[in-house]
């Protein structure tokens, strides 16, 4: 715990190599770091087929958000990041059976690159923890 809140931890953690945290927790909230398409050995799933990728990106969220006393139910905020928006309207349907109402804030851009070459949709979230 710092100043600033608490780091939230995961074992194994495929974010450390990066020097990122999975996220943190500071008073109530939640902020979690970009999750993507990366499993706990920090290999990439689903290369080429976005569905997968979303799959393994919200399990990714699923998991910190536990490590943080928190689920997926509780998410009030969403940025998507996507390398391509002609998977706009895949989003669109991934978030109505990954999320449910009242449905979080949402904000999805198009980006020309992610960390990885790979990558085809990165999500950062805030929630309330509890």
């Amino acid at each position: 715990m710092t100043d600033r809140g608490e780091v939230i931890a995961i074992e194994p953690d495929p974010l450390a190599p990066y020097a990122i945290a999975p996220g943190w927790r500071v008073g109530d909230l939640l902020f979690l770091s970009g999750q993507a398409a990366i499993d706990e050995q920090g290999r990439i799933v689903g290369a080429g087929d976005f569905e997968a990728q979303v799959a393994q990106t919200f399990a990714n969220i699923d998991r910190v958000l536990a490590a943080g006393d928190s689920s997926r139910e509780r998410i009030v905020k969403v940025t998507i990041y996507l390398t391509d928006m002609g998977n706009f309207p895949a989003m669109v349907e991934a978030r109505k059976r990954y999320f449910a109402p009242p449905w979080p804030a949402d904000t999805i851009v198009e980006v020309s690159a992610l960390a990885l070459p790979e990558l085809m949709v990165e999500i950062d979230v805030i929630a309330v923890a509890g």
